[in-house]
């Protein structure tokens, strides 16, 4: 089938698709009946708003779209028991993940009994000394010194850790999918528990402690205890609700809306900290919070301390933050260097073994456990299949799964896990980890793959890049693209809009970094636009612009606004070419 501007293979192997007949009409109807710019209308039909729902979609209300906390089960348990814990001013730790979602739950938490002059005593797992969630030698250890102890973003699936506790109460809220038994805990408020029936399953860790505090504050306001602002914390709900990829709709939409909004004014000194470490020359927007804040947060869990990332989240003193979000950015270069060499490897193996299969994956001794999760990602992106990547290590493997839209691995590691096949796994639709015997590796994965082809993962062709339509350079200006950005945020759900600038020539072309590029693209009629291709060099794409010889191309990517040096100018960033004929 012809795609859009001619591209049925792109330099990435994507057929480009502009908006359907249905969704091209349903635009016109959105600009008469709204008034709307077209190329508004445009990206609204594409994500299906109503044309008699805009306002409301341009304008979320937290207040319209907030559930009622006490819908969610234990839900009530666990916000009386966490006030009693104030009132009473009694010993609280927090047991968190390591990655963004689990840290900056535990600097909600953290921030939230800091207003009640109550330290907090925070406990964060290594990833490969202890792996992922509770464990019994830390759970006795908390509960020997504290009277309550809140688990965020996992817990779920701990039964053990948790059943050892005997002096203290526990607490978990998570959001990870649960079995049919739960773990002893006095409390587990978890959207994706088997037996809740909320359509609240797209809420982060991060989301859930939210809810649970506007809770709490709804008890200890009846009590006539003066309570927290809840609505200056949702900065760190924004950044855990993009950086753990969960869909930009609904509740989660208003919440990255209403957070950046906060983050925009940089009261919390550590992600202002690492805004500056990170170089951002504007307030942070949602690819900012998942592509350069979220790794830097990342990299401590990663391949450094634990704890790094929530105690930046956490910081109240602009030193101290400032001297982590240095540490955490050049943890960040580390893991970069130690990414690029597991991903080489990984991507040579799994493409012997071919990347059409239902589930893409390869397994190494002596890959950082820390980076399998990042390298997962990119051969998910690479072949457009569910993908698992495994660090081999005393005949155990340690592995980090990622999905596609339509596949929920997480209920495939669950079920092998249940069949033991698999020694633990758990997560959700669209990233899992696992802990397999080297021995049953093989097996496990057959089986895998099996779970993952009755879900049709076989079936998914080569992604489709969806443009909303081509634009030239001479069109493309601040004030349109500030236009789109009303649409937003945009990230998993919700995608940005793309567009094709067609038959550009390359007037120049630079490599950036290791592997970025940067060029200006002209049409006929000499309009030019400046554009960035970031991991350029990792496939095609920056060969083949860098070397044009001339030739003219189809460019496609995503319109921002470049702020540098304090001038605000359009450019593209560059997602995709195709030669033009």
């Amino acid at each position: 089938m012809t795609g859009f501007l001619g591209v049925s293979v792109s330099a990435t192997g994507r057929r480009w698709v502009g908006l359907s007949e249905a969704d091209d009409r349903y635009a016109q109807n959105i600009t008469q009946h709204t008034g709307l710019p077209t190329i508004l209308s445009r990206t609204l039909a594409r994500l299906h708003v109503d044309a008699s729902d805009t306002k409301a979609y341009l304008s979320p209300s937290l207040r319209d779209l907030m559930p009622d906390p006490s819908i969610f089960r234990d839900m009530d348990t666990a916000a009386n028991r966490i006030s009693s814990a104030i009132t009473k001013r009694e010993s609280v730790a927090v047991f968190a993940d390591y990655d963004v979602d689990g840290g900056s739950s535990a600097a909600l938490l953290i921030d939230f009994f800091r207003q009640f002059q109550l330290p907090i005593s925070l406990y964060v797992p290594d990833r490969i000394d202890e792996g992922y969630g509770p464990n019994e030698p830390a759970m006795q250890s908390l509960a020997a010194h504290h009277d309550l102890i809140i688990c965020v973003d996992c817990g779920t699936l701990s039964h053990d850790a948790i059943a050892v506790v005997k002096n203290a109460d526990v607490i978990v809220l998570d959001h990870h999918t649960g079995g049919e038994i739960l773990p002893p805990a006095l409390a587990i408020v978890n959207p994706n528990r088997q037996d809740e029936d909320t359509i609240f399953g797209n809420l982060c860790a991060a989301g859930v402690v939210f809810l649970t505090l506007v809770a709490v504050n709804r008890i200890l306001r009846s009590n006539n205890i003066t309570t927290p602002d809840l609505m200056a914390m949702l900065d760190l709900v924004a950044l855990a609700t993009i950086a753990d990829v969960a869909p930009l709709t609904g509740l989660n939409r208003a919440f990255v809306r209403q957070g950046l909004a906060v983050m925009s004014r940089r009261n919390r000194v550590g992600i202002a900290a690492l805004s500056d470490a990170a170089r951002l020359t504007s307030a942070p927007n949602s690819y900012h919070l998942g592509f350069v804040l979220g790794p830097r947060i990342n990299a401590g869990g990663r391949i450094g301390k634990a704890d790094l990332g929530a105690r930046l989240l956490a910081a109240t003193d602009p030193h101290e933050a400032a001297a982590m979000a240095d540490q955490l950015s050049q943890l960040n270069e580390d893991r970069r260097e130690i990414e690029a060499m597991v991903r080489i490897k990984a991507i040579e193996q799994a493409e012997e073994r071919g990347f059409d299969a239902p589930l893409v994956w390869a397994a190494g001794k002596g890959w950082h456990s820390g980076v399998v999760g990042i390298v997962a990602s990119r051969l998910k992106e690479a072949s457009n299949r569910p993908s698992i990547v495994i660090s081999l290590e005393g005949g155990e493997g340690k592995g980090s799964g990622r999905s596609v839209t339509g596949v929920d691995l997480g209920s495939a590691i669950a079920t092998c896990a249940h069949e033991g096949l698999l020694l633990k796994g758990g997560g959700h639709k669209m990233a899992a980890g696992l802990t397999v015997a080297e021995d049953k590796l093989e097996q496990a994965m057959e089986r895998l793959a099996e779970l993952l082809q009755k879900q049709g993962a076989d079936k998914i062709g080569p992604k489709d890049l969806l443009l909303d339509g081509a634009i030239m350079p001479s069109a493309v200006t601040t004030e349109l693209i500030e236009q789109l950005e009303l649409a937003g945020p945009f990230g998993a759900g919700a995608p940005a809009p793309h567009f094709a600038l067609p038959t550009q020539k390359i007037t120049f072309a630079q490599r950036a970094g290791q592997n970025h590029l940067r060029l200006t693209a002209q049409d006929a009629n000499g309009g030019r636009i400046d554009a960035i291709c970031f991991r350029a060099y990792d496939g095609p794409i920056g060969p083949m612009l860098e070397n044009h010889k001339g030739q003219s191309f189809h460019l496609a990517g995503r319109l921002e606004i470049d702020e540098w040096g304090g001038r605000r100018k359009a450019k593209l960033r560059l997602e995709d070419a195709a030669v033009a004929n």
